[in-house]
């Protein structure tokens, strides 16, 4: 795995260009990504490119031994573009437009900014497309970021109609699609229809799910714009777009498609800081982040792109934009990058080398202080980059367990939650941590995937259930878990004509009669688990596998697949790991808290995330705070 770093040569002096990147080569750094920000240096004014310091710049690097990823500009669009079409950038739901200031201030279904980026993407390829020093393009920078994926201005109103006209042919169509009898809401035309915010009272959920799927249409075809040009012009030369942590705004499997390399932009402190996690979890793992944060990630975006996949950022100390900003525990930075490794990345990258003296990210740590002294992760890079050297190329074998991962899911349950705690990437993660709570490597896939070979598949919740999965699911022989809401709506959002679970009742072998979701604080007691927030009430022939202490289903099983017909705690998920692995005949481990384990084809790692030594059973000792173990496989 290779490691780099995140360079703004346009932030400094150019006579320390050469120094800077002789520094990165002694660290240990190999990879060096630049220019995703810099369009108002490349073109400071229509028409007028100054490549004479990018020239210079992607030669220092490349002289001094550095392999260069070179981004697109086109996520901070330059003053004088804004101001030629002002009606480019995005806005939001309460109708205001999201101004010039920052970045990410466009939006995607703006033909004349469209036709800017295919401009400037083309003039960047063709100087920079044979460079020998230039092993990767990074298209943009973190689409949606700062909730940008879904912009309702008029040029992204046009470009749903004409999206809609496309999807449904006639008008009559959509209106049955999406069942607009109901409260009057038919349209006479494609023309009619606008985007759905600024109703009353909530839209009608199936236009929210076209518009959810038109805007996610929308950044992916904005991306392969990008990436048509860049291989016209960079022919063999890998494409890879950064994308974010627990992000579903648009389907990423989509972009990957027309990428080669999936990567992300890890922070496990911020993302422990800004989500679900309780206080015990974010006082524990203050320092560490949580133990399936990164984890969860790597396998998600291994699976996004063909199994290829890096890290293009990763967080070296406190950053800038959570709530709360704690530095890593000494030794995290290192243990974040073997991870990464663990799990088959191709490359990690820090952000960045220097921690910048001014403006928006000036609070965000970097390898070097803004004075140019190495910060605390500098060690921590030279360490990593030396177990790197030490065992060699590592490659990931097929996981046995497959979790099934799906990005319009998010947006059914994000558009008709019923309950206001039930949340999709809680689902999935926690389904994720459970299994490897229990040392099982985890394949994420979409439900395109190849699930034959798997020995366990888990579904956490599929409430679309795509044309052919079924059949998928009923072919496999080995054990498969469905969660609640599976099956509950067809593709138009409705409820489909023979009740949840639709497709996959002759699976599960019931009938979802009632559903109901229970405020915070509410537990009904079970034999070992409690129930939670959701719960289905089903009618089948089946005796339930699993009761609550009213004898009401809790789980059924019929040959071999399981249904949850609860939002499943903690408890109940590591009673359904044990048991669909004994059936599966594969074999479990007992963690302690804060450990985890990850095997490539030649190394087992073994990783502590606990802010104390641990004595791990399996390696007979005590693995000190941030700190991993290596085996051979």
């Amino acid at each position: 795995m290779k490691l780099g770093c995140c360079y703004y040569p346009e932030h400094w002096p150019e006579e320390r260009w050469a120094e800077d990147a002789r520094r990165m080569a002694a660290m240990g750094l190999s990879l060096v990504r630049i220019g995703e920000f810099a369009w108002s240096r490349i073109e400071p004014e229509p028409g007028r490119y100054d490549w004479g310091w990018l020239d210079r710049a992607i030669d220092t690097l490349h002289a001094a031994g550095l392999q260069i990823i070179l981004g697109t500009p086109t996520a901070t669009p330059p003053k004088w573009l804004v101001d030629s079409m002002p009606d480019m950038v995005a806005i939001d739901q309460q109708g205001r437009p999201r101004g010039f200031g920052s970045r990410r201030h466009y939006c995607f279904s703006h033909e004349g900014y469209r036709a800017e980026c295919r401009r400037i993407v083309t003039a960047l390829a063709q100087r920079y497309g044979q460079h020998p020093g230039i092993v990767m393009w990074q298209t943009d920078n973190e689409y949606g970021c700062h909730d940008t994926v879904l912009s309702f201005s008029a040029a992204a109103a046009s470009a749903f109609r004409g999206w809609l006209a496309a999807r449904y042919g006639s008008i009559d169509t959509l209106n049955a699609a999406w069942g607009n009898v109901f409260w009057s809401m038919e349209y006479r035309s494609f023309a009619q229809i606008d985007p759905p915010n600024l109703t009353v009272t909530e839209a009608n959920p199936a236009h929210w799910l076209d518009y959810r799927r038109f805007a996610s249409d929308q950044v992916a075809s904005f991306n392969r714009e990008q990436v048509n040009i860049i291989r016209a012009h960079a022919p063999g030369v890998d494409i890879t777009h950064n994308f974010m942590g627990f992000f579903t705004e648009f389907d990423h499997h989509a972009v990957g498609r027309d990428i080669d390399v999936a990567t992300w932009d890890s922070y496990p402190l911020g993302f422990l800081e800004q989500f679900w996690f309780s206080g015990d979890e974010k006082r524990a793992y203050l320092r560490q982040g949580h133990p399936d944060i990164a984890a969860f990630h790597h396998d998600l975006y291994r699976g996004c792109s063909g199994g290829r996949w890096g890290v293009m950022e990763q967080q070296p100390g406190p950053v800038n934009w959570a709530r709360f900003n704690p530095a890593p525990l000494p030794g995290m930075v290192a243990l974040w990058t073997l991870e990464a490794c663990a799990h088959g990345a191709e490359l990690t990258s820090y952000f960045r080398w220097r921690q910048a003296p001014f403006a928006q990210e000036q609070m965000h740590a970097g390898l070097l202080r803004p004075d140019s002294s190495e910060a605390e992760a500098a060690d921590e890079v030279r360490a990593a980059a030396a177990v790197l050297a030490d065992i060699g190329p590592q490659a990931c074998g097929q996981a046995p367990v497959a979790l099934v991962f799906s990005y319009e899911a998010a947006w059914v349950i994000g558009i008709q939650p019923q309950g206001a705690s039930f949340r999709y990437l809680e689902l999935v993660f926690e389904c994720y941590s459970a299994l490897r709570q229990r040392g099982l490597d985890v394949d994420i896939v979409s439900h395109e995937a190849d699930l034959a070979d798997y020995r366990m598949v888990v579904v956490p919740t599929l409430p679309i259930v795509p044309e052919g999965f079924a059949a998928k699911l009923a072919a496999l022989d080995c054990p498969v878990l469905l969660g609640p809401r599976s099956g509950s709506k067809t593709e138009s959002f409705a409820i489909p004509a023979g009740l949840a679970p639709g497709d996959l009742k002759p699976l599960a072998g019931l009938t979802v009669t009632r559903v109901e979701s229970l405020r915070d604080g509410v537990a009904e007691t079970a034999e070992g688990f409690a129930v939670t927030r959701w719960r289905e009430d089903a009618a089948s022939d089946l005796a339930p596998e699993l009761a609550d202490s009213e004898g009401r289903g809790v789980v059924y099983y019929k040959g071999g697949v399981r249904y949850c017909t609860v939002w499943p705690d903690r408890a109940l998920l590591a009673l359904l790991v044990e048991r669909m692995a004994d059936e599966a005949g594969v074999k479990l481990i007992d963690l302690p808290e804060g450990i985890r384990v990850r095997r490539t084809q030649t190394h087992a790692f073994t990783f502590n995330y606990a802010a104390q030594a641990v004595f791990v059973p399996h390696l007979g000792a005590a693995l000190p705070p941030a700190s991993w173990h290596l085996d051979p496989a």
